[in-house]
């Protein structure tokens, strides 16, 4: 059994990375409730990671949000990030953990990166601004890994997913991503006989969503290979339009209502696909398809809903 600390196991991800560990078996979990270990608190974290003596250490927390959030408290996002990635890092060093894995995000990418993006074009080009804070604390992190493999020698990396959805996400309606927040609103709208519903920006910008257990299986399987590449994109290889994505959200959800537009918000970046020849060619390809996972994080979102343990 590999013992193997998973931060944020709370959180959409850590909650896939434990039904993924579950399923593969061979794997002892070990998980800390914010209570129990604050990860900006780097004594604590220090103390933890050396009484534990985990084999592997997954990062799977952050903090995280939609432009909104990223927008309105961006000195929280970069703190935050930056410090959990820095403590739980150094922390490993100094625990002799032998794996690493560090979750990032698309985000890392300049905002007006070829498409679709490439690991190699990290650092090109200027970044989105409206989530600069959020990316420059990941892009750290993933900095911090591949540096100390370098000098070091340890296997310390990275793994780089597009945007995520499914079951345990954040439907907050000013806080959360975009799929989850279309969700609620469509829901919502649907249950107050709302005759439309107006989205942020103009609907042109394009995104590409990646189903959480997807990730969560490129997470071990990338923890499986022997020389995993110092960070990797993880993602499907295809988009659509953020309207585009609203229609499919409406019919899923049962909204007959309009779709309207605000272009007076922002759009943010104008296209993230991600390349992920790399990954592939280790072996991984994502399985969901786009529509029975939307129908499935749809009916998770009823089920936490009547539940009362939505993250609302």
């Amino acid at each position: 059994m590999k013992k193997t600390y998973i931060a944020g196991h709370r959180g959409m991800v850590g909650s896939a990375l434990i039904r993924e560990a579950a399923q593969l078996g061979g794997y002892q979990i070990v998980t800390t409730t914010r209570d129990q270990l604050d990860l900006c608190d780097q004594s604590a974290v220090f103390d933890f990671l050396a009484e534990e003596k985990p084999e592997i250490v997954i990062i799977a927390a952050a903090k995280v949000g939609g432009i909104h959030a990223n927008s309105t408290y961006p000195a929280d996002f970069i703190y935050e990030n930056l410090t959990i990635a820095a403590n739980l890092i150094e922390g490993s060093r100094r625990a002799a953990v032998a794996r690493v894995l560090f979750l990032g995000s698309s985000c890392i990418y300049p905002k007006m990166a070829p498409q679709p993006m490439t690991e190699d074009c990290l650092l090109t080009s200027p970044l989105e601004t409206t989530n600069e804070a959020y990316a420059i604390a990941k892009i750290a992190g993933l900095k911090l890994c591949q540096h100390y493999r370098a000098q070091h020698g340890l296997a310390y990396h990275s793994a780089m997913p597009t945007n995520l959805y499914g079951p345990g996400d954040n439907y907050h309606p000013e806080n959360s991503h975009v799929i989850p927040a279309l969700v609620r609103r469509f829901h919502e709208a649907k249950e107050s006989g709302a005759a439309s519903v107006t989205i942020w920006g103009t609907g042109t910008p394009c995104r590409e969503f990646l189903h959480v257990d997807d990730l969560a299986a490129a997470c071990f399987h990338l923890l499986s290979l022997e020389s995993p590449p110092d960070w990797v994109n993880v993602g499907v290889g295809e988009d659509l339009t953020i309207l585009q994505l609203a229609t499919l959200v409406a019919e899923t959800v049962g909204f007959k209502g309009a779709i309207l537009t605000d272009p007076s918000k922002p759009d943010g970046t104008p296209r993230k696909l991600l390349d992920i020849s790399l990954i592939k060619s280790t072996g991984w390809s994502p399985v969901v398809p786009f529509k029975k996972g939307l129908a499935a994080a749809y009916q998770d979102f009823l089920s936490t809903l009547s539940s009362g343990a939505a993250r609302l």
